[in-house]
């Protein structure tokens, strides 16, 4: 449920309206916009009658939303939701390029790895210092001691880091050093996670589940809007289907959909999509083609020695070659690439 307040309306009628919806024990979030404020009604709205609850000195209007996602939805937030992370824009107009390596695997090769995409043009470092990984044998990460280097890199670079976080308990210690928290689609349902990432109030990734449904994915993210962390990214990675040629199936339509649907940026991974290094590319470029508002992509100096996902890492002139065959895209669809 969401209720529409008059283009004049008065924070005191706003502050009204919220203790209103208290009383009848839901939670009010609200969505402020240049000339006019929407509150999503989060809890057992059953209770509420819309037509009592229009007649509310500054409500406009009161309207149920059909949705099982609530506060990820258009109709909550019409405008698309824009943030600044230290310095970078992510939404609407802006187009962002995350970069680096799968794993932080030491010193030397991250410090390397972020000097090279910063170069080509990336916004923010991407490096995972915790890797939950399909096999207990693979790498699994170098913890916070990544998570140091990481930190170090964004001193020397000047760019935001963005890393995966696996646990709640890990939530605080992993927020202390990174710009944005990354959920991992083994962990978009992870509510306890979920839960951890919004309180944290940090930027959050949120990668779509393997086999998760759109609607699955955007009740997901008002899990973590639920706790007035508004600064949450959605990120097509994949998913699971019959074809064995790649390593994921990239559903390139969700993009336009997501964006139809929410008003939360939307990122594509087209490394962990494809699974290929030489299908980054195309891909990216499709990507940003239709609408997506960044994207989240793997360079490693030396794939052939990378630790983890070397066969999907583009090299440095590859993903410098990348970087400028996405600057006439953005400017042909209004895309800033900075």
């Amino acid at each position: 449920m969401i209720f529409i307040m008059k283009h004049n309306a008065t924070e005191e009628q706003v502050s009204r309206v919220v203790s209103r919806i208290e009383k009848w024990g839901c939670q009010a979030h609200l969505s402020t916009g240049k000339e006019q404020t929407i509150i999503g009604v989060v809890g057992d709205v059953r209770r509420i009658d819309t037509e009592v609850a229009a007649r509310i000195d500054g409500v406009d209007s009161v309207m149920r939303v059909q949705k099982s996602f609530k506060l990820a939805s258009r109709e909550f937030h019409p405008l698309d939701t824009v943030f600044d992370v230290n310095g970078v824009k992510i939404g609407n107009d802006h187009f962002v390029v995350m970069a680096g390596p799968c794993a932080v695997e030491n010193h030397d090769q991250l410090m390397e790895t972020a000097m090279i995409v910063k170069n080509a043009g990336a916004q923010i470092l991407r490096g995972g210092a915790y890797k939950p990984r399909t096999s207990p044998y693979s790498f699994q990460g170098l913890g916070e001691e990544g998570l140091r280097i990481l930190a170090e890199a964004r001193e020397k670079t000047g760019m935001p880091i963005v890393t995966e976080v696996t646990e709640p308990q890990l939530v605080d210690m992993v927020a202390s050093y990174a710009d944005i928290l990354q959920i991992g689609a083994r962990n978009m349902q992870n509510y306890a996670l979920l839960h951890a990432v919004g309180e944290s109030q940090k930027p959050v990734l949120l990668k779509r589940g393997m086999m998760s449904t759109v609607d699955e994915m955007l009740m997901a993210a008002d899990y973590i809007l639920s706790h007035g962390n508004w600064r949450v990214m959605l990120c097509e990675r994949g998913i699971r289907t019959f074809s064995t040629y790649t390593r994921n199936t990239l559903d390139i339509s969700v993009v336009p959909l997501l964006k139809q649907l929410s008003h939360l940026p939307v990122i594509v991974d087209p490394s962990h999509a494809t699974g290929k290094w030489d299908l980054v590319a195309p891909v990216s470029r499709a990507s940003l083609a239709v609408g997506a508002d960044g994207l989240i992509i793997e360079v490693h100096p030396r794939p052939e020695e990378a630790m983890s996902d070397g066969a999907q890492s583009l090299t440095p002139g590859n993903f410098q070659e990348l970087m400028n065959s996405l600057k006439p895209i953005a400017s042909a669809v209004g895309k800033i690439l900075s």
